[in-house]
């Protein structure tokens, strides 16, 4: 594990520790990734083994509190375990050419699930992998279920060489305590109606180390080139299936005690519900997709603010095409092109943080929040999507 950086006055920082280290192992314990270095990197005292110019070196580590003050290098390409799936539905077999390369890193990694929430099809794990899971309880793992029909998943993934069956490999991991959130990528005429009804049905008895089940529309960008014939979902299939749902997170809630929960709803009005009745002052302008737009406008005019004060911009989407509406697929470019054309921006713009990159803090297409702001001529500012900062962003801008 490559070191990233050192925060001053840390623990790592008093051990001698600088960004290019290599950590090789900890208390004797050898270094895959890491999580083997959170597993391990757990006691008081530590004994690194350390290379720094192609010399190995013992290094003491003391802790003072939970934080080491060290950072990792996030894994390379080349170190992440791919997927071998040609799923019907996959998302990256819709980008165009041109992008930066780490966007079409097909990921299927036990490890990225754990880590960042990445979902994984557990088609491609081997038995070693799912013992390192029980062993070292990473959990939760995030799941790519699509269907619980061993033949009609099989067809979904592209008819991969191994075996599709996931009814067994979740058992086995909620046997172990394995908690797991799962997905279903909706693609109508193949995995809906009488499918869909079975998969959810087989999900519910796994509760609760399956602990929430997504149903989430297949999305289709303009850049599909010899791929599977694929609809979106009509109105009136998406009325029927949010009725559906809804029939199923009743029964869940009878059943089970547990259903869906709204999180960014119900966080946002706990947080109003703490916060004194918003002020007018000069307006700004919130960024997000056309999905989510009439939902946001709602929450804040709920909450006692403005319209004309806190503006909603509800970006097209025309890189992808104008079936994605989601705020993490939004370009730079797009939130450029949408804004120049208001009237007035107000005194910043907030943009979700889901739109950008972590590290480097770029969207899709490489600008950046500066580069925004440039062109607009007023800040920009990146906002964790959570009601807590959004308000308080809202507040301090």
């Amino acid at each position: 594990m490559t070191v990233a950086a050192v925060a001053p006055r840390s623990a790592a920082a008093r051990a001698g520790l600088a960004p290019g280290d290599r950590i090789v192992a900890v208390n004797g314990h050898p270094l895959r990734d890491a999580i083997d270095f959170q597993f391990h990197a757990g006691d008081e005292r530590l004994a690194l083994t350390v290379e720094r110019g192609g010399a190995t070196a013992p290094r003491r580590l003391e802790r003072c509190g939970a934080d080491l003050g060290l950072e990792l290098a996030p894994p390379r390409p080349g170190d992440i375990a791919t997927c071998a799936n040609k799923c019907v539905f996959c998302f990256i077999h819709q980008l165009p050419k041109g992008m930066r390369r780490s966007l079409y890193v097909k990921d299927d990694d036990f490890r990225l699930s754990f880590l960042h929430g990445n979902y994984i099809t557990l088609s491609d794990l081997d038995e070693a992998s799912f013992e390192r899971i029980i062993e070292q309880r990473l959990s939760p793992l995030y799941i790519s279920v699509h269907a619980t029909d061993p033949e009609l998943r099989h067809a979904l993934l592209g008819r991969p060489r191994h075996s599709a069956e996931i009814l067994p490999r979740l058992e086995r991991l909620a046997k172990a305590g394995i908690r797991m959130h799962a997905q279903i990528v909706l693609c109508p005429d193949l995995n809906d109606g009488v499918h869909l009804e079975r998969t959810v049905a087989e999900l519910a008895p796994l509760h609760p180390h399956v602990a929430t089940t997504a149903i989430v529309p297949v999305g289709l960008t303009r850049h599909r080139e010899r791929l599977p014939a694929l609809r979106s979902l009509t109105p009136d299939e998406a009325r029927a299936l949010v009725a559906a749902a809804d029939g199923w997170q009743r029964r869940g809630l009878a059943e089970l005690g547990s259903g869906l929960v709204r999180r960014f709803e119900d966080g946002f009005a706990r947080s109003i519900a703490r916060r004194r009745r918003p002020v007018r002052g000069e307006a700004l302008t919130l960024v997000t997709g056309e999905l989510f737009a009439l939902r946001l406008r709602s929450l804040l005019a709920g909450g006692g603010y403005d319209p004309a004060t806190v503006r909603v911009a509800a970006v097209p989407n025309d890189f992808f095409g104008p079936a994605i509406g989601v705020a993490g697929l939004l370009t730079g470019r797009d939130i450029q092109r949408h804004l120049a054309q208001a009237p007035e921006l107000g005194r910043a713009v907030l943009v979700p943080a889901v739109a950008v990159r972590d590290g480097d803090g770029t969207f899709l297409d490489d600008l950046t929040p500066a580069d925004l702001a440039r062109d607009l001529g007023v800040p920009v500012r990146v906002v964790q999507p959570t009601p807590g900062a959004l308000l308080r962003a809202i507040r301090d801008s």
